[in-house]
């Protein structure tokens, strides 16, 4: 954890599943590709780490970066077939009041048990009003910035993937309707929920043009 922190620091997991009560959360994920589903989550908010590094006043934002290791996720070799022409580390981003929001869990286990790796392990971040994507996983580094982070697929295809994200069934994307989604082990597709159904997060977009800032 750096950046504009007072209290800059390095943790490792054991200090991380001692920081606070750990909590189960059901929560709705939605995938940018239209398909849903229902995970219960193990975790405790995002903001319980942040205040242990206590960022100062020009922190806007909050990166989060995730393991690079080829050896690990062969895909991150030079040459491997690299879906979306993505660059590693993968990058996603918040703003500050998102990653304070007491939704915003930083998650270590899923179903009763420790995170598998290929959901995230040791540690992600659920945004759970968010599409899937910005739910960034394996992370080695969260850093605290005055300007809007980079993220890795607002990078490989801006037109298609904004900074925000934000579960909207009236902003479509490129390529598809966001207006319903299929469950997962539903037949029948459903209504795509504004906010993916957390309307107690629409103060923080209050007065925003959620078209353009998509």
């Amino acid at each position: 954890m750096d950046g504009l922190a007072h209290k800059p620091k390095t943790f490792d997991v054991d200090d991380i599943l001692k920081m606070a009560p750990l909590e189960e959360r059901v929560y709705r994920l939605r995938c940018v590709e239209g398909w849903s589903m229902v995970i219960p989550w193990i975790g405790f908010p995002l903001s319980a780490l942040l205040k242990r590094v206590e960022p100062t006043g020009a922190a806007k934002y909050v990166e989060f970066a995730t393991l690079v290791d080829p050896e690990q996720f062969p895909g991150q070799r030079k040459g491997f077939f690299n879906l979306g022409g993505l660059d590693w580390p993968y990058t996603e981003g918040l703003r500050l009041d998102e990653a304070l929001h007491p939704l915003t869990l930083l998650t270590v286990g899923m179903y009763g048990q420790v995170l598998p790796n290929q959901n995230g392990a040791p540690i992600r971040v659920v945004i759970p009003w968010k599409y899937g994507f910005k739910s960034a996983k394996s992370l080695v580094r969260i850093r605290l910035t005055a300007d809007e982070p980079k993220t890795a697929w607002n990078k490989a295809a801006p037109q298609e993937y904004g900074f925000y994200s934000n579960v909207n069934p009236k902003v479509d994307h490129p390529r598809w309707s966001q207006a319903t989604e299929r469950r997962i082990g539903e037949f029948r597709r459903r209504e795509t929920l504004m906010w993916n159904g957390y309307d107690q997060v629409a103060g923080l977009y209050s007065g925003m043009d959620l078209k353009k800032q998509y």
